[in-house]
């Protein structure tokens, strides 16, 4: 199947795939460190770049820290606490959301999240989720995947850490109906030795499905590069600082940075152009004064 005959996927009101704009996710993820006002600064910051989403992640840490690590220690701004009292510390809920939920309309962007366990993906269902983010961590969590799949929303496919069994065993159970993948690699940040983008194309040959990237290098040229590959989409972290704390912020992008990426993703998209060799008009005024005729 060629790149053109592969079908965009409807995320809400969004048509992503081929011959789309590439839709541009800022994933806020948990680098809002649990206050919803720094959320919807990092949601100014992706409006006004143009980015079409954000992204957050969700969780029941009752039921997504493992046992053995609910009761470790971790010292935090907010004071020493276990690392469970840590993650319900950061953890949005519903009043969270439903500003989000506001402000995001507000914006006009849309908005989603990973969901970690079957808890979360029937809180996220109450907001009418226009799409599920599986990440990474999740692609072998056959039962989260049978509960997003249950909901008939569209859903985001990350690829970190999963050997191509894995991801086949993944998209048998998700269907391709409805289904964008994304290539990714889990190092944080992540260096251009293991970025891999050629298999970008290679998941598009094989699932015949829309494919994007999401990235945890540093800088912006490999997120460009992956536009040039045909990714229809991309995912990058962002934050206010890099120096606040938190696990992600050193790997995320500044306002301005990420402000830059999607411009330079515009103008890429653009300069791809229909990839028929042709005779373009600012070139005709130069034939004659330029070219020697024989």
């Amino acid at each position: 199947m060629s790149v053109n005959e592969i079908k965009p996927v409807a995320i809400g009101d969004i048509l992503v795939g081929p011959g789309q704009p590439v839709y541009m996710i800022g994933e806020i993820g948990i680098n809002h460190n649990g206050d919803v006002e720094i959320a919807k600064q990092l949601m100014d910051v992706a409006a006004k770049a143009g980015a079409q989403a954000v992204k957050f992640q969700k969780r029941n840490p009752d039921v997504a820290v493992p046992e053995d690590q609910k009761s470790k220690p971790r010292d935090t701004p907010w004071g020493e606490m276990t690392y469970l009292e840590y993650k319900f510390r950061v953890e949005f809920e519903d009043e969270e959301y439903t500003e989000i939920d506001r402000y995001a309309r507000e914006l006009g962007i849309q908005w989603f999240a990973s969901p970690w366990d079957i808890d979360s993906v029937n809180f996220l269902d109450r907001f009418d989720a226009v799409t599920y983010k599986i990440a990474s961590a999740s692609v072998t969590d056959i039962p989260l995947l049978e509960a997003v799949k249950a909901t008939g929303k569209p859903v985001i496919l990350s690829t970190g850490m999963s050997t191509l069994e894995q991801i086949d065993k993944a998209v048998e159970t998700l269907g391709t109906e409805n289904l964008v993948m994304m290539h990714a690699t889990s190092t944080y940040p992540l260096p251009p030795e293991e970025v891999n983008l050629l298999a970008i194309p290679a998941l598009r040959e094989r699932y015949n499905v829309p494919v994007g990237y999401s990235g945890h290098e540093i800088g912006t040229a490999i997120s460009v590069a992956a536009v040039a590959l045909g990714a229809v989409t991309v995912e990058r972290h962002i934050t206010l600082d890099t120096s606040m704390w938190g696990s992600d912020q050193k790997a995320s992008m500044e306002p301005e940075e990420f402000i830059a990426l999607v411009a330079d993703i515009r103008t890429v998209e653009t300069a791809l152009g229909d990839g028929k060799k042709r005779v373009m008009p600012g070139e005709e005024s130069k034939i004659e004064s330029l070219r020697v005729v024989k």
